[in-house]
């Protein structure tokens, strides 16, 4: 797609935008990808493509936040799910092993869309929000800028979308060390072993086609 390609998707999208519609046919997608094959092409156009994700986005999503503010939600969320299991070895069983299980699932929940958001910020991308997209999917997420985006490194680009993936495969391994420290029943064990097998099964039959192993793949393709 040529530059002036570009610039005629970028225009038709704004204008499907300004109508009340999506982005659907308008090509926007493959002019992004275009950008991202150009350097010149991305820095002149990095802000019409943020400006035109960002009302697509707002458009879509059911519930959003700004940056600062899901970031402390999810913050403290954090701290809730591990103060869960701190409280956990104080506790007898079984209630230690509630407990234990509780505080993962929180931390699982929380530090997924963290994990990108720090690594994020480390690539030069700027989270502009915290969001969830539907009450089909209702774990929250992080929104990156695009304009920082599409002028971050592609590498960096990629990392981002797979750490929160990496993180949510290793907070319930994480756990099984405290649930054998504070001798958890043998059925937490059990829970977390299934819980992690379970995150790592859901990212080889789904993530790799539709979520973030996706998209880091398809990141890397424009190192």
């Amino acid at each position: 797609m040529t530059h002036d390609e570009v610039i005629a998707v970028l225009d038709r999208a704004e204008a499907a935008l300004a109508r009340g519609e999506g982005l659907a046919g308008t090509g926007f997608w493959k002019a992004v990808a275009a950008a991202k094959r150009d350097r010149a092409i991305a820095e002149e156009v990095a802000g019409r493509v943020g400006a035109i994700d960002r009302g697509a986005f707002e458009n879509w999503a059911l519930i959003t936040v700004p940056a600062t503010v899901g970031t402390v939600l999810m913050t403290a969320g954090t701290l809730g799910g591990l103060a869960l299991v701190w409280w956990a070895y104080s506790a007898d069983r079984p209630l230690n092993g509630f407990l234990l299980l509780a505080g993962t699932v929180v931390t699982l929940v929380t530090t997924h869309g963290l994990a990108h958001a720090v690594v994020a910020a480390a690539g030069g991308m700027k989270v502009s929000h915290w969001f969830i997209g539907t009450l089909k999917r209702p774990q929250p997420g992080v929104k990156i800028d695009y304009s920082t985006y599409l002028l971050a490194p592609a590498v960096a680009r990629a990392r981002m979308h797979a750490a929160g993936a990496v993180m949510s495969k290793l907070v319930p391994f994480f756990a099984l060390a405290p649930a054998v420290v504070m001798d958890a029943p043998a059925w937490t064990v059990s829970v977390l072993v299934i819980l992690g097998i379970g995150q790592i099964v859901t990212d080889v039959l789904w993530s790799t086609k539709a979520s973030d192993w996706k998209k880091y793949r398809r990141e890397m393709a424009y190192r």
